[in-house]
């Protein structure tokens, strides 16, 4: 539901629905209610130069990494990289508790997150536990076993930072990583070969339906305080979508499940009001409808307008909602469990 504004408030005055001593009281309890607006990140220069600014030194701290960290040596690097994440620590406070900015704090606790990785791989050169000359920007771009030490230690501190921040943002390293551990556990855990497509698609896929779980149960946890699933539903269905759509079948049944499966996604999109399911669903649609059309009705003059029949169909479907749409959702919420029922009404408003 969306925020009522104080001119609407004087506008039930005026119709006499509130006096004007209900509606004050009312705008009070509201206020009260709301959270801090630099608590919550929005579309305004302000926060985009925060973003901006930290998934710079996020960066460069990870997916930018220039092969020159290397001669910096193992124990010199792990000195670097200790002494950039405290450094992190020490500005996280100092946001927090001295500016009261929050969201510049949860920034600077992501890239204390993000420096852990890279201290673990520099005191693994320094103990000689790499057996070949690997620079660490191959973390981002290479599927290794021994990774997972990497994987595991920065989950580890994760866990730690957000028990005492709780800062949702950081929560974006943590769904990155899994979504690398999804990657990396193929040649630990089977001793396989990496470049096997087959086994890689299937563990993107059961993996990433995993996180996607993951998600919701933190949703419905935080359903009362801040988002902080959004970025493990992002790489969840990301991992599970890409898995799913790269597997190959010679069967209609299996394609046309493909795509009811697709759809299940959007209607999950908007049911939790999580755009991902709607975009990753969307185009998984677009995708069997593509193929429909290019290979199976190729030559079939009807399929064009029995498709465009089907659109119209799901348009007046949405007319028809929108009409009936509150005593509709208030009885199809009725044989929901509490949890899910209030989490769609606050991920609704």
């Amino acid at each position: 539901m969306p925020a009522i504004r104080r001119s609407e408030l004087d506008g039930a005055v005026r119709s006499e629905i509130l006096s004007a001593d209900q509606a004050d009281r009312l705008a009070e309890f509201l206020a009260r209610q709301a959270p801090a607006p630099e608590d919550q990140p929005r579309f305004t220069f302000v926060h985009v130069l925060y973003y901006l600014g930290g998934m710079i030194a996020i960066g460069a701290m990870s997916l930018f990494m220039t092969l020159a960290w290397s001669s910096l040596g193992g124990w010199g690097g792990f000195a670097t990289a200790v002494t950039y994440g405290v450094l992190a620590l020490l500005l996280t406070h100092w946001f927090l508790e001295q500016k009261r900015l929050p969201i510049p704090a949860g920034i600077m606790a992501t890239l204390a997150v993000v420096m852990v990785p890279l201290a673990i791989f520099s005191a693994q050169n320094a103990f000689g536990y790499w057996d070949i000359n690997r620079p660490y920007r191959d973390y981002h771009f290479w599927i290794d076993g021994r990774w997972l030490m990497m994987e595991f230690g920065t989950l580890a501190a994760a866990a730690a930072l957000l028990w005492r921040y709780r800062f949702p943002f950081m929560l974006m390293p943590v769904a990155v990583t899994l979504w690398y551990m999804s990657m990396d556990l193929v040649p630990f855990l089977f001793g396989a070969d990496w470049r096997d497509w087959e086994i890689r698609k299937f563990i993107s896929l059961w993996f990433g339906l995993a996180m996607t779980l993951l998600a919701f149960w933190v949703d419905i946890r935080s359903r009362h305080s801040k988002d902080y699933a959004f970025w493990l539903y992002v790489f969840g269905v990301i991992t599970f979508w890409s898995g799913l759509s790269l597997m190959r079948s010679d069967s209609e049944l299996n394609k046309f499940l493909y795509s009811m499966i697709n759809v299940a996604m959007i209607l999950i999109g908007a049911v939790l009001s999580r755009r991902v399911f709607a975009v990753f669903g969307g185009l998984g649609v677009a995708g069997y409808l593509g193929y429909l059309s290019h290979r199976v009705f190729k030559d079939s003059l009807l399929f064009p307008f029995a498709l465009s029949a089907i659109g119209l169909a799901i348009i007046w479907l949405g007319v028809l909602w929108q009409r009936r749409e509150a005593r509709w959702s208030e009885r199809l919420r009725g044989f929901l469990p509490a949890p899910l029922r209030e989490l769609i009404e606050a991920r609704g408003r």
